[in-house]
């Protein structure tokens, strides 16, 4: 069966049902919103117990992480992501839940070749490009003394 680009790509429209932007912009928005809330809230009560700056900031990020991880876990942060896809994405959670969802996929495999093989499937790429832009930016800082 040959088919052309176009024929294909008529194909493709037929099959692929349409993004309501209604329902999704303002969904993505507002969990999105919701996460970033969250995370001042904590902020500024980590700030308020007596912790610095610094230290407030770490241990939110923390607890993001683990909010996210443990979501995940009981299988209620796919559920929020259905409903607000990338709103979900906010750097910390979603990173967090892309570490998650392949090493609980593949815990049956065992604690080696599923857990630990699959653990950064997802991750992996993010984090080897995340290291190799700022390896190529701190040399561009250092080539033309921007810092």
């Amino acid at each position: 069966m040959n088919i052309t680009p176009n024929e294909y790509n008529e194909m493709a429209k037929k099959a692929s049902p349409g993004t309501k932007s209604y329902k999704t912009i303002p969904a993505a928005f507002l969990v999105g919103g919701l996460i970033c809330t969250l995370g001042q809230l904590l902020n500024n009560v980590y700030m308020d117990a007596g912790m610095s700056k610094d230290t407030a900031s770490t241990v939110t990020s923390i607890t993001l992480i683990f909010a996210a991880a443990l979501l995940t876990g009981l299988n209620l942060y796919n559920k929020i992501a259905k409903f607000a896809g990338a709103g979900t994405l906010v750097p910390i959670t979603g990173f967090s839940n892309g570490v998650v969802s392949p090493a609980l996929e593949f815990k049956s495999e065992g604690y080696v070749l599923g857990l630990g093989a699959k653990l950064f499937v997802i991750a992996g790429p993010v984090i080897v490009y995340g290291i190799t832009a700022s390896a190529v930016y701190g040399v561009i800082l250092y080539l033309f003394k921007l810092y």
